[in-house]
């Protein structure tokens, strides 16, 4: 197969997936090595970057999806206006960052470092898959180890967790208050 023939058909295989797909998988299908397959898509990032085409490849942790511009989100919210989901709340948000720094987490810690119930939060985070469940904790109960998805990665334009800014460049209120978080989201 020559290498416009793998492009159309790893073009076909993005779009007829449309979650994102990892490279292993799209590899066993063409029957190729990893390597060939991501070459392939690095061409085709940029083909599809330097044409400035309307779609886009995106890469996350090794999980490869279509996507459109970012620049043309304006127009793309016209179009689904009616179907357009409520962003996340406040407390979603805490929720989701506590999680993101100290992943694998358990509930009961999340809500120890809030200092509320997130019940709810939780929920949202799973109905709106940027979490999932990443196993459980050995001891009594067995509760529930949560961490970010790749709708995480997608959503906040990251590759991997490596991407996420240090927490120590978020400007806080006092120095008070910085000390107290990073006692909080280093101490094991």
């Amino acid at each position: 197969m020559n290498s416009e023939q793998m492009k159309s058909i790893i073009e076909s295989l993005l779009f007829a997936w449309s979650d994102p797909l990892p490279l292993r998988e799209m590899a066993k299908v063409l029957e190729v090595e990893d390597k060939v397959v991501a070459e392939t898509l690095k061409e085709m990032m940029d083909d599809y970057c330097y044409n400035r085409r309307g779609i886009q490849i995106i890469k996350m942790n090794e999980h490869y999806q279509m996507a459109t511009k970012p620049e043309h989100y304006e127009y793309i919210q016209k179009l689904l206006e009616p179907k357009q989901n409520k962003g996340l709340t406040q407390a979603a948000l805490e929720t989701l960052a506590i999680i993101a720094y100290k992943q694998p987490i358990p509930k009961g810690e999340i809500e120890g470092i809030r200092g509320v119930k997130c019940d709810k939060a939780i929920s949202t985070l799973l109905e709106k898959e940027m979490i999932e469940e990443k196993g459980r904790l050995e001891k009594t109960g067995r509760p529930i180890l949560y961490g970010t998805s790749l709708n995480f990665l997608k959503a906040f334009g990251l590759n991997s967790l490596k991407d996420l800014p240090p927490i120590g460049e978020f400007q806080l209120l006092t120095e008070d208050v910085e000390e107290e978080v990073q006692d909080i989201l280093f101490k094991k």
